[in-house]
């Protein structure tokens, strides 16, 4: 595969987790293209816990680069011409531009996102609608994918942005390989809200995690809400409440994303027939399977499985929009 570069540009104030997650995703490995450099205006730079790190990258890097990811920085203050220019710059040139949380900020002041959709962590959401007029904010989303430009809400969401990016390039089987060494969700919809009410079980309730990953083992089985309701041992109306929740989606959709996200798997490392894949993965028949590929992906089935059959499918593909593979 063709060397993909990506430069994780680390500002004065960057927010460790933030910088971690796509240093992580994106760091070098076999089964992708990808040759991560983190850099920043200086050397040394200062993070928002109190420590310091230093980056081996610089400005120059940034230019050269086919993604940049900006992660998240506090406090949020004018940054330096030179790095709006190289922002604005790969914006112009065409190449992919990512933010993560308030990495948003850098990008809507170096004008990357005027026109566009975005998204940024809830808490700053306002000002950021206030300072940056030209720019749609989606409040309610965990990321936005606006084709070579992206952004996410607050932190964790990066994860699955950086994710969606593998998913985009890659297919669902690599970026799933490096969800589960990060033992993460291998995806979650960009359309979830990103404020869940409830992201965790409070004392004295169990989590419906268990009832997602029995689920997931039996996509082909039918799965109703009064099946799923039953296995989580809830009546059916607490069940989708608490599913909402936990997740910020509906058991259905939740449902749908999930037999979608394997039959792309499938379509990638089988020569399952249309057919049998939609079977396997619980959407029946094959003409139901296009139609909810279509929906989802703007494409069919068969033009996916060419476009990500390990032999034929390119290093970096731009063009998919990923309907998810929700979390467990």
């Amino acid at each position: 595969m063709a060397v993909h570069r990506v430069a994780v540009l680390a500002l004065e104030g960057v927010t460790p987790l933030d910088l971690a997650i796509p240093t992580q995703i994106f760091t070098t490995r076999p089964e992708t293209p990808y040759e991560m450099t983190l850099c920043a205006l200086e050397a040394k730079v200062a993070t928002s816990a109190g420590f310091a790190l230093v980056a081996d990258g610089s400005l120059e890097q940034v230019r050269a680069a086919d993604t940049v990811i900006v992660p998240g920085f506090e406090p949020i203050l004018p940054l330096p011409d030179a790095v709006l220019d190289a922002l604005a710059e790969a914006g112009d040139r065409g190449k992919r531009v990512v933010s993560i949380c308030t990495g948003a900020f850098a990008l809507a002041a170096a004008g990357v996102l005027d026109g566009l959709h975005a998204t940024t962590h809830w808490k700053y959401i306002d000002d950021f609608e206030r300072g940056f007029p030209a720019v749609t904010v989606d409040r309610d989303v965990l990321y936005v994918d606006e084709g070579d430009v992206l952004t996410s809400a607050g932190m964790c969401c990066g994860i699955d942005l950086c994710l969606h990016i593998v998913r985009r390039d890659l297919g669902a089987e690599v970026a799933n390989q490096i969800a589960r060494g990060l033992v993460a969700a291998p995806h979650r919809d960009g359309g979830q809200a990103q404020y869940v009410p409830a992201p965790v079980a409070v004392a004295g309730q169990a989590s419906l995690s268990g009832t997602r990953g029995w689920a997931l083992q039996r996509l082909g089985e039918p799965l109703t809400l009064r099946v799923l309701a039953r296995h989580a041992g809830l009546s059916q109306r607490t069940f989708m409440r608490r599913f909402s929740e936990e997740t910020g989606t509906t058991p259905l959709q939740w449902l749908l994303n999930a037999r979608l996200g394997r039959a792309r798997e499938l379509l990638e490392t089988t020569d399952r027939s249309v057919e049998q894949v939609a079977r396997d993965c619980g959407l029946g028949t094959a003409a139901n399977l296009r139609l909810h590929f279509r929906r989802a992906l703007d494409t069919t089935p068969t033009a996916y499985r060419r476009a990500f059959t390990r032999s034929t499918s390119p290093a970096v593909p731009r063009s998919d929009r990923d309907p998810s593979v929700p979390s467990p």
